[in-house]
């Protein structure tokens, strides 16, 4: 089941990979849109408002928890290129119980304070108990949730990108069939739209455990591998400052967000559809850097630095070549863009002003996710945690600040601080590599 990534053209072996985890982020993308369209069809005013609310929290916690288990992916992947695949079946058991513990705590957080929570998030007073509810249901299945996430992990370390995409198409469907009989046919509103996430998850979990089991598989798992042990807390020192990286920088988004709502109501509509737009724009900037992580660490587990090194440069030209395409759509057409999501002129005009100072993010965005999928398959996560709260809390989220004040602020000014923030990226990402390859080549 998996793929040797140690031998062969990197270029197709990592296109092939990248394009179902490709896949699986745009089925991601499309799978939070049809819970607000359906609501927004067939819901009330005040239950659109209590999904787009708290799908911001099931989000900054899904995103999360996939950054955490990013250490799962990438430890496997190293395991396979050690041929250690022994250790594989310890590294599960151990993650297992981890991540068991973490949703019972977050079961307890979104369950119990699901109405602060919801208050926090300046949810409107007229939709502050759907929010809550929203909220409390997600958590209420936040198990199904952070176990598709972990399964997920454990087939792309295996080299297997494939099957995830599978398990979030089943989830797709399932929600899009469940959003029409709970919200369209039974008028449940926000709560039938976090009923349907749930059931999607919870099938998708099952499809996935279903095909774990059927599948031949590199290693055992036995009983004695269910607690806590030296592999899972390897994958735990990878993957915890993804996360905490991650749970920062979407803190950051919402700041940036109530900083653009202070210049009026076209501004706060023009950067929420210029967002949506963005969102797909990176998708192939983050596939790349997904499928990175596990391509790299194979590699640097067989020894194979200078191919880890070449995967790199090759993931670079392969999201420069899409990403150059990108940015002229975006600078160029970005009115046509923005014009699909609203018809109001003036909404339109701001989210263009946006990509206008946005539009080079998409061509520096490949370098970067490129170097940090390097740095990840090298368990360089700590340095990736510090790279992007320089990158955010010192220069996009200022600058972004600092634009928004001026007398005539302006979108594209404050869209500007993105690429600014990535380029600051790139330099110290570009020191970094030099320093890791020299530390590398002095201990050979």
């Amino acid at each position: 089941m998996n793929s040797d990534f140690t031998q062969g053209s990197i270029f197709k072996k990592l296109v092939a990979f990248m394009i179902p985890v490709l896949g699986a982020l745009v089925l991601q993308a499309a799978y939070g849109a049809v819970d607000l369209f359906v609501v927004g069809r067939f819901g009330t005013t005040a239950g659109l408002s209590a999904v787009s609310t708290g799908s911001q929290v099931l989000n900054l916690v899904t995103f999360v928890i996939t950054q955490f288990a990013m250490g799962i992916t990438v430890l496997i992947a190293r395991y396979i290129g050690e041929k250690k695949q022994k250790n594989i079946g310890a590294l599960i058991g151990g993650s297992t119980v981890l991540f068991t513990v973490i949703s019972v705590f977050l079961f307890v957080v979104m369950v119990l304070f699901a109405t602060p929570i919801s208050t926090l998030m300046q949810a409107p007073r007229e939709a502050l108990n759907l929010t809550a509810t929203y909220v409390r249901i997600c958590g209420g299945g936040i198990f199904f949730i952070v176990a598709y996430n972990v399964l997920s992990a454990i087939f792309r370390g295996l080299g297997d990108s494939k099957s995830p995409l599978i398990f979030v198409a089943v989830a797709c469907l399932i929600n899009v069939v469940g959003d029409l009989v709970l919200v369209a046919g039974f008028h449940l509103d926000a709560a039938g739209a976090a009923m349907a996430t749930v059931l999607a998850q919870a099938c998708s979990v099952l499809f996935a455990l279903g095909l774990l089991k059927k599948r031949k598989l590199p290693f055992e798992i036995h009983k004695h591998d269910f607690k806590i042990n030296p592999h899972c807390i390897r994958a735990m020192k990878i993957g915890v400052p993804l996360a905490l990286q991650e749970c920062l920088t979407q803190i950051s988004f919402l700041a940036l967000c109530a900083f653009i709502n202070r210049l009026g109501l076209e501004a706060s509509s023009g950067y929420g559809v210029a967002c949506k737009i963005v969102n797909f724009a990176m998708l192939v900037p983050s596939s790349l850097m997904q499928s990175m992580a596990s391509f790299v660490a194979q590699n640097v587990g067989a020894g194979n630095e200078k191919r880890a090194k070449h995967s790199m440069f090759t993931g670079m030209g392969i999201g420069l070549f899409i990403g150059v395409f990108v940015f002229c759509l975006v600078l160029f057409k970005g009115d046509m863009l923005t014009g699909i999501f609203t018809t109001e002129q003036g909404v339109i005009n701001q989210g263009y002003a946006y990509l206008k100072g946005f539009a080079l993010e998409t061509i520096v965005t490949a370098i970067l996710f490129s170097m940090i999928g390097y740095f990840n398959g090298h368990d360089q996560t700590v340095w990736v945690m510090v790279q992007g709260l320089v990158q955010t809390l010192l220069v996009r989220l200022p600058l972004s600040y600092y634009m928004s004040i001026q007398p005539n602020a302006s979108l594209t000014n404050i869209g500007l601080a993105a690429p600014i923030a990535t380029i600051t990226g790139i330099i110290l990402n570009v020191c970094y590599f030099i320093y890791l390859n020299k530390k590398m080549n002095s201990e050979q």
